[in-house]
């Protein structure tokens, strides 16, 4: 028989140490990136999503330029199915392309949730701009949050982080 002790039982910090790293899907714009199409942050100052930033949770995607639109762009809207620039450029292409990027990203990562810029073309997971360039918003989604939406990927607009506290701490 071994008189080998353990120097100390198992701790349950022990053992969190050892799980990974819970992960969160973000719009880069959320997270400080400037990549709106004016070239501007939206950076969240909520407490809790920057201390979840400061720990290096969150995974930050902007799909417009992950399709290779530029920042500065011309601002676009969703119209009949399709993503039109204020100038008339059809630009779902890359819109597509950024949507298929940003999902990649999230299962790689094992995201939780995602929590997405609203009223972005790409990212609004409960209003975006009606197509007319009016300023109007209607209910719907954004390229990128539909397309995670369709993968079971929970999208979570920015003034619901009461909702993503919750996800974070049951899963």
């Amino acid at each position: 028989m071994s008189k080998h002790k353990p120097n100390r039982a198992a701790q349950p910090n022990d053992i969190k140490a050892v799980q990974p790293k819970k992960k969160i899907l973000v719009s880069a714009c959320l997270y400080g990136y400037c990549c709106r199409s004016d070239g501007r942050s939206n950076l969240l100052r909520d407490k809790t999503f920057l201390d979840w930033k400061n720990r290096g949770l969150l995974v930050p995607v902007c799909p417009e330029v992950l399709g290779g639109l530029k920042t500065p762009r011309l601002p676009s809207e969703i119209s009949e199915g399709r993503v039109i620039s204020r100038e008339g450029e059809d630009v779902s292409p890359q819109f597509n392309k950024g949507a298929d990027e940003a999902l990649k990203l999230a299962k790689e990562n094992k995201v939780l949730f995602a929590i997405m810029k609203d009223g972005s073309p790409s990212c609004g997971c409960k209003h975006i701009y009606d197509g007319t360039f009016s300023g109007t918003k209607i209910n719907g989604s954004g390229v990128c949050a539909k397309l995670l939406l369709e993968n079971g990927i929970v999208v979570l607009a920015e003034d619901d982080m009461f909702t993503a506290k919750i996800l974070f701490n049951e899963k």
